[in-house]
């Protein structure tokens, strides 16, 4: 989180100084990358805990199923 926090501050300073908007979309393009991988091991990690909680099989299928949810609608 912090690198993409420091890349879109880099983006901000690319734009104020008028840079190359092909240098801008890269950039974006990079932080959109580290985006989905951080959704990526915060769903893998939550999905994880809750198997590992779980007391009953409905209890892992559902928390199984959000996991994926959440996957789905973060593409």
């Amino acid at each position: 989180m912090k690198r993409i926090e420091g890349q879109l501050r880099g983006i901000l300073k690319m734009m104020d100084e008028g840079k190359d908007c092909k240098a801008v979309v890269t950039q974006l393009s990079a932080v959109r990358s580290g985006v989905d991988h951080t959704i990526g091991v915060i769903v893998s990690q939550n999905l994880k805990e809750c198997i590992l909680e779980a007391k009953s099989n409905e209890a892992t299928n559902d928390s199984v199923q959000e996991a994926m949810e959440l996957l789905v609608k973060s593409r």
